[in-house]
């Protein structure tokens, strides 16, 4: 039930501004607000929250088939039924919240990022989000509240959840902690997924209940199913999706094909973006990638396993498509360090052309898997004239060729995309330094237990010095404090194993040393600029070229260092830079 109030001073016209700038709208049905002060409070089960008046308040008793979907603003109450009525082909977040009854199928939701609490109110600020998405087990109400957001909305989502208070009508429900016994078999895939299959599969937008795919399995040409796992641009609830469902359906013989769905081409309209530089768009496929792994290890979807990256479809330039394979880059080498296959699903003509267009070009890390959509209506893996046929031929291809279809077996019907898959199991190949990132606008401390693409950039550098750090996956373990340690001795400075800016300045600026100064191009001028980026503790351009910007920071180290500060990169400046002054 909703009724409308005055929407509170502290959350303001800000809030409701917050949806506006991210093309947030009412839809049929919703409350809309005579102003934008206004807003509703909901209840469900004693549960109690105000949401701004705009929000779409669905009752799932009243409308069973509902699709629980977050790109538009919108709370949904109740448990959701066996069937939805959920578009296969929707992309995108805003903000929207479930509160739905603790039950034995709610609670394989949690996760160890699942807040607890009785009131409901106090854990709210601070609970853990995951993917974008932040759970909240409110016991006294005997409700799972699920709510997800965009990076520009979680402020809002937030407020709203810290709005809560219970009624008189509230029961208490626990909600169900994992089996604690010593010898309880943990749930888990059959084995890494999708492994190897050629056939027929499908992708929803949100999993079908346990029966749906039993009555699939029966009577649809379907024996694959493509899930969303992951990724804060998700536009469906996942209300089935459970370690328990991943389990179930595996050792029913069905075969998975897991799919993230986060930042999109900087070349889009939508609100979530990749970045245009490059840099910062590989750090984000990183992030991404950590995203996708904690969600398939809490599904029980194991290493070994493809994960497919959707980028939809865009325009292509030529910034566009360096910042989407950057992205892909960052995604690909994380998924490697913990023994994943990456994937890319994108359109043929776009995100998978420009991939196909990169194939070769080592400044990339290549995805092990594509996913390609084609609506041309075959069953098959050909690619056309989008990827070379001897491309990702080696059993790594899903063809996605009609979309948005609604079937129906055993009574369960379903819109889908219809998929092709021809796929085999692989193996990751060990992370290299192939297509490492040196170029960084500012070279932080890295140490023992730090990870990210410095750690791997400072693991490299240290392997071409000659001192070996162990396999460079970006993880600062053992065996890259020895060789900090033993390369700061060899340059005589401190050797505590610890990167910091003068071991940094002394491994970015190793190599040749000609004389350069304003007007020099090339190799050199890069290092120089690295290494002038960690010595000042400012950012120097990295371009290659020496330019105004590099001279004076040139300028700046000499007479910081007691060197002749002529702004010329000679035998004496070089000589400072490699060893880390």
């Amino acid at each position: 039930m909703s009724s409308r109030t005055p929407w509170r001073a502290r959350a303001g016209t800000a809030l409701l501004a917050v949806l506006a700038s991210i093309g947030a709208f009412a839809v049929p049905g919703s409350a809309v607000a005579d102003s934008p002060s206004e807003r509703q409070t909901v209840t469900y089960h004693g549960y109690r929250i105000e949401v701004p008046a705009e929000w779409q308040v669905v009752d799932l008793a009243e409308n069973p088939r509902a699709c629980l979907r977050f790109d538009r603003p919108a709370v949904y109450l109740g448990e959701p039924a066996d069937q939805n009525d959920c578009p296969s082909g929707v992309v995108g977040r805003t903000a929207g919240i479930v509160v739905e009854p603790i039950t034995a199928r709610s609670a394989g939701q949690a996760t160890a990022a699942t807040a607890r609490t009785q009131r409901g109110k106090a854990t709210a600020p601070t609970a853990a989000s995951s993917n974008d998405t932040i759970q909240i087990a409110v016991e006294d109400a005997g409700v799972l509240v699920t709510a997800a957001h965009t990076p520009q909305t979680e402020s809002l989502v937030r407020d709203v959840l810290a709005s809560a208070d219970l009624t008189k009508d509230a029961e208490r429900t626990v909600l169900p902690r994992a089996a604690q016994r010593s010898d309880a078999t943990p749930l888990a895939a059959a084995g890494p997924q999708p492994g190897s299959y050629l056939g027929k599969g499908f992708d929803a937008c949100a999993a079908p209940s346990q029966a749906a795919m039993n009555a699939w399995q029966t009577s649809s040409p379907y024996s694959a199913v493509g899930v969303y796992i992951s990724g804060s641009f998700r536009a469906c609830s996942q209300p089935n999706l459970t370690a328990s469902w991943v389990t179930a359906q595996t050792n029913n013989g069905w075969r998975l094909f897991s799919i993230d769905v986060g930042r999109q081409a900087p070349c889009t309209s939508y609100s979530l973006k990749i970045s245009t530089d490059p840099a910062t768009a590989k750090s984000q496929g990183v992030t991404a990638a950590v995203g996708a792994i904690t969600a398939a290890s809490n599904l029980g979807i194991p290493a070994g396993s493809a994960i497919y990256s959707d980028i939809e479809a865009y325009t292509s330039t030529v910034s566009c498509k360096a910042s989407v394979m950057s992205y892909l880059s960052g995604w690909t080498e994380r998924l490697h360090t913990s023994g994943y296959l990456s994937g890319l699903y994108s359109s043929a003509a776009s995100g998978i052309k420009d991939a196909a267009s990169e194939y070769n070009n080592s400044a990339y890390t290549r995805v092990d898997h594509l996913f390609y959509a084609w609506w041309n209506g075959a069953a098959d893996t050909n690619t056309g004239s989008y990827v070379p046929a001897n491309y990702w031929s080696n059993h790594q291809r899903i063809h996605q060729y009609a979309g948005e279809v609604t079937e129906s077996y055993g009574g369960y019907s379903i819109n889908i995309d219809r998929d092709y898959l021809d796929v085999g199991n692989g193996t990751p190949p060990p992370p290299s330094c192939t297509g490492t990132n040196y170029n960084f606008t500012g070279y932080n401390t890295v140490q023992s237990g730090s990870s990210g693409d410095q750690v791997k950039a400072a693991q490299c550098l240290l392997t071409s010095a000659g001192f070996d750090p162990g396999t460079p996956d970006g993880i600062f373990g053992s065996a890259t404090v020895t060789a900090a340690r033993n390369f700061q001795t060899s340059k005589g400075l401190t050797a505590d194993g610890v990167v910091g800016a003068k071991t940094w300045t002394a491994l970015l600026s190793r190599g040749s040393t000609p004389t350069i100064q304003d007007g020099s191009t090339g190799e050199a001028v890069t290092r120089l600029q690295r290494a002038l980026t960690a010595a000042l503790g400012r950012t120097v351009a990295i371009d290659g070229a020496f330019g105004s910007g590099t001279a004076q920071a040139v300028r700046d180290y000499q007479s910081s260092r007691g060197l002749g500060a002529d702004g010329i990169v000679g035998p004496a400046t070089w000589g400072a830079l490699q060893s880390g002054k």
